[in-house]
């Protein structure tokens, strides 16, 4: 049994995510608003609680610079870039929402919960932390410049953006660091008994997938757009997610196998909880339908590997 929901744990969170929705959206009705707000509250804390888990194998001094950060760095804020450029000139018609959909593919952070598959894959746990982190500061950054100009009505300029962002990067990547380090240099003898429950990460990672799916599918059935815009959007984010893995995975072969496997991860594994929270507050409505379906391709992705792996 344990080497059977091993292997096959993310497609049936997935499945499960998807039927616990429909379940309770059409046939409990009155109980969808406390099991999707049983998802929103629960699924940041597993995802932080996760995090913690794998930092604890991580010292401070493991996180370290590597040519090919700044190179994936570059390129996720030279194509968000260039296309905020476009949806500034482009009349507001179905193009622009795509377009905007593929720029919250692209500069969306790392996922904090890439470490669990990369390390599961022969990767590298400290370089996809560090990634993780400086991946969040671009977003923080890149983001609060260009949203303002493509929608310049929306109440929201760099600095009320830019503490948006960080208040919600806190809570799910910060704070774990700061308690896991606190009692590496504290507890000592703490530290090294939780190492134990490091594994426990990916069986975590899939409760948390679970209820990410029950969420992304909430965004899709309530959007009410047409089939066309959905399959359109659906088309969009799987062009992106599958060029980011990999232009991450092939771009940096180079430096060696564990190192591809640590970028293909770092620039196809997003965060889509913050492209439905972008899209939502700051974007037009619609483009958080993007970070629902990106979810389902990314894991996916991650399981096909996790099967090709094995």
């Amino acid at each position: 049994m344990k080497e059977f929901f091993r292997k096959w744990m993310l497609p049936l969170a997935m499945t499960v995510g998807v039927l616990a929705y429909l379940l309770f959206h059409f046939c409990i009705p009155a109980g969808e608003p406390f099991y999707m707000g049983f998802c929103g509250h629960v699924q940041p804390m597993l995802i932080g609680l996760m995090l913690f888990l794998q930092l604890n194998l991580v010292a401070p001094a493991d996180l370290r610079f590597h040519r090919w950060h700044f190179q994936l760095l570059g390129f996720q804020a030279l194509v968000f870039a260039g296309m905020a450029g476009l949806a500034m000139v482009i009349p507001n018609f179905g193009i622009r929402t795509l377009l905007e959909c593929a720029m919250l593919c692209f500069i969306c952070p790392t996922a904090a919960a890439a470490g669990v598959i990369t390390t599961k894959l022969g990767g590298n746990l400290a370089g996809i932390m560090t990634y993780t982190v400086m991946a969040n500061l671009l977003a923080a950054v890149m983001i609060p410049s260009m949203v303002p100009l493509i929608h310049p009505a929306a109440d929201a300029g760099f600095w009320m953006l830019f503490f948006a962002i960080i208040r919600r990067v806190f809570s799910i990547l910060v704070l774990p660091l700061i308690a896991a380090w606190t009692i590496r240099f504290l507890l000592p003898r703490l530290q090294r008994y939780l190492e134990r429950f490091a594994p426990w990460a990916f069986y975590i990672w899939g409760i948390s997938l679970l209820l990410s799916i029950s969420l992304a599918t909430s965004a899709l059935v309530e959007s009410g757009i047409g089939v066309l815009l959905a399959v359109a959007i659906g088309v969009v984010s799987l062009g992106c997610c599958i060029l980011q893995f990999l232009i991450g995975r092939r771009g940096v072969r180079r430096y060696g196998h564990s190192e591809a496997v640590t970028a293909g991860q770092a620039l196809g594994q997003k965060n889509t909880g913050f492209i439905i929270w972008l899209g939502v507050n700051y974007m037009t409505p619609v483009t958080s339908i993007a970070g629902g379906l990106y979810a389902v391709w990314h894991n996916l992705v991650n399981s096909w590997q996790l099967m090709r792996q094995k």
